[in-house]
């Protein structure tokens, strides 16, 4: 019931703004919208920004569900552009009401998560530390959100598909040898303070 209930404001915010922006949006608009009281909303979200920031989160897991892997990872990607500009009235909405850096802590998580399932899936066979790991996915994860907010920024007018294959064309191969790098050179410093 709380799912229900929660994708039932979800639905309820989107259709708000299409009628107009996100800092004319009240909480009682949306309740009247959709048919609950005030206090039904907070029992699920604090503010209307929770309600975005779960609405964001909510889109991109949907996108990315089974999508994290080397050969899937690019499928996910493209999921994700494709939910943002499904969703553009919405995302225009936050981009331009909702500072850089919150829309940046609702997609971090959510690449860093696609891009850790790929890293995790090529160092399986290898001995790789846990924060070189970290550091691979984090250091395509800023590439990936600058190039999907710089995106967004332009109004989404760039095919995704021709984004995401560019992106493919750069990244080809260099997971596999970040990694081998980083255990290479583990290796190396291993000898020397023996």
């Amino acid at each position: 019931m709380s799912q229900t209930t929660k994708r039932a404001l979800e639905a309820s915010l989107k259709n708000l703004l299409l009628q107009k922006p996100l800092d004319k949006i009240t909480i009682n608009d949306i309740a009247e919208d959709c048919g609950i009281s005030r206090m039904t909303f907070y029992y699920h979200f604090r503010d209307i920004y929770d309600l975005v920031e779960w609405t964001c989160v909510e889109d991109a897991t949907r996108a990315l569900k089974g999508k994290k892997t080397y050969d899937t990872w690019e499928e996910g990607l493209l999921s994700i552009f494709q939910a943002v500009r499904d969703n553009k009235p919405f995302i225009m909405n936050v981009y331009h009401v909702v500072s850089r850096e919150r829309i940046e802590q609702y997609l971090y998580p959510l690449i860093h998560g696609l891009l850790m399932g790929v890293v995790e899936e090529k160092s399986a066979d290898m001995v790789v530390n846990e924060d070189d790991k970290q550091f691979i996915a984090s250091f395509y994860e800023y590439a990936f959100v600058g190039v999907m907010l710089e995106w967004i920024r332009n109004k989404m007018k760039e095919d995704p598909a021709v984004i995401v294959e560019r992106t493919s064309r750069l990244l080809k191969g260099n997971i596999v040898r970040a990694l081998n790098a980083v255990r290479t050179d583990r290796f190396l410093h291993s000898d020397t303070n023996d």
